[in-house]
């Protein structure tokens, strides 16, 4: 479990084929606490085992699967691509995002980004069945920074970014038609799918 507050900004290394997938080589910059092996760490929104980390965390390593690559954004990474990274919670952890999983529900598109520095709005394009869990002043996780929802409309959300979120992640990156890891509110999630159960049965 995570909290979508970004502990670090990576910068990919690698990008290895693999039998399985890919093996994803990022540069770490050091954490102040060397993440263990077979530890879980969020990549840009995606719940990811460490492989055996090299001395001072310089290097953290993955292996990234095809179902992950099909799912969510990561298999467009490239070379010096960032990535938004962050370690799973423990039982001191400040809890001050919300409650994130680290699995992907979709992949979003943005439409429109005001980069107003008083004013930092970004529209994003989302699929149907996550504009349902998607409610104005809710939660959201986009490349794994949580987020409050500014508004919504049929098919996209709006997101406002304060300087902080912009300095210490990689929104400030996002443009016009690039696309990107979306994770719903688990809270909501659960209740659509109660919903739609409960109507379907009856």
């Amino acid at each position: 479990m995570f909290t979508g507050l970004i502990q670090r900004v990576g910068r990919i290394q690698e990008m290895i084929p693999t039998a399985e997938g890919r093996r994803l080589v990022i540069d770490a910059g050091g954490w102040p606490e060397s993440p263990l092996s077979g530890e879980s760490i969020c990549v840009s929104g995606v719940c990811l085992t460490l492989l055996d980390p090299a001395a001072r965390c310089d290097a953290i390593q993955f292996d990234v699967i095809e179902e992950t690559l099909q799912r969510s954004a990561l298999g467009e990474l490239r070379k010096g691509d960032s990535v938004n990274l962050e370690r799973s919670v423990t039982p001191t952890t400040l809890m001050g995002g919300h409650v994130v999983q680290g699995h992907v529900d979709g992949v979003g598109v943005v439409m429109e980004v005001q980069s107003d520095p008083a004013d930092w709005r970004v529209r994003i394009k989302a699929l149907a069945d996550l504009m349902d869990c998607i409610a104005p002043k809710g939660s959201i996780t986009v490349d794994g920074v949580s987020l409050t929802i500014a508004t919504v409309a049929n098919d996209s959300f709006e997101i406002a970014l304060i300087p902080t979120t912009l300095e210490e992640t990689t929104l400030d990156g996002l443009t016009v038609g690039a696309r990107c890891n979306l994770e719903t509110d688990i809270l909501a999630r659960t209740v659509v799918h109660w919903l739609r159960r409960n109507a379907t049965s009856r």
